[in-house]
């Protein structure tokens, strides 16, 4: 029909429930993928960052899991662990490694040298070295690396609506599939809403937690 619109607020208002499931559905895989990639992450990057030997090792193997297209990772994972969360999520924290290592080991990289002598100094141990010093001065570089990966992950969360999984990408497939332009644009509307306000939400906490830069960055 030439003059029907490109989204039905009829439709949206009858499927409000099945909307807000497959919202939360994408939050949910979007929170659990990061925050198990940030765990493994940073237990990775304390690794390669402490034993510089390991550095290339470890990139180098987050590279080549996110240089694999996601359809064919998750089609890999298929027949090990099934159409179910666990392929999802196992994909999902896959991609995060790479951004969130490297982000990781360049804070910590970046940590001014006068600082860990002034901490040595202080007879702090190495742990409370890198707990009161080294992670605070490198947060807002890992802040950054948190908001890439989480965006990216809330984009990547669509295709696995291709297993069952897929969140807001489950509305977009079901709008594909019927040729029902409104299920398509809410389901892209609403992720690109989630990323949006992921990445904003993400940066307030990041500035919340570190004065300090916002003040450097007036000087």
């Amino acid at each position: 029909m030439p003059n029907e619109p490109l989204i039905r607020w009829s439709w949206v208002a009858n499927h409000l429930d099945d909307i807000a499931a497959a919202l939360g559905q994408h939050v949910e895989l979007t929170v659990i993928a990061i925050v198990i990639g940030l765990t493994l992450s940073f237990a990775l990057a304390l690794v390669a960052h402490r034993y510089a030997r390991t550095q290339g090792p470890i990139t180098w193997v987050a590279g080549v899991i996110y240089t694999i297209p996601s359809l064919a990772l998750f089609v890999l994972l298929i027949p090990v662990t099934g159409l179910s969360t666990t392929t999802s999520e196992v994909g999902l924290v896959g991609y995060t490694l790479l951004i969130l290592i490297r982000n990781i080991l360049a804070g910590l990289d970046a940590v001014p040298g006068d600082v860990l002598e002034a901490a040595d100094a202080m007879g702090l141990t190495r742990l409370q070295r890198l707990v009161r010093v080294e992670i605070p001065v490198a947060l807002p570089v890992i802040m950054a690396g948190v908001r890439i990966a989480t965006v990216t992950t809330i984009g990547l969360v669509t295709v696995t609506a291709l297993i069952g999984q897929g969140g807001l990408g489950q509305l977009m497939l079901s709008g594909f599939i019927s040729l029902f332009p409104t299920e398509i644009y809410v389901g892209a509307l609403l992720s690109l809403a989630l990323a949006v306000a992921a990445d904003a939400g993400l940066l307030l906490i990041q500035r919340a937690l570190t004065p300090w830069a916002r003040s450097e960055g007036r000087t």
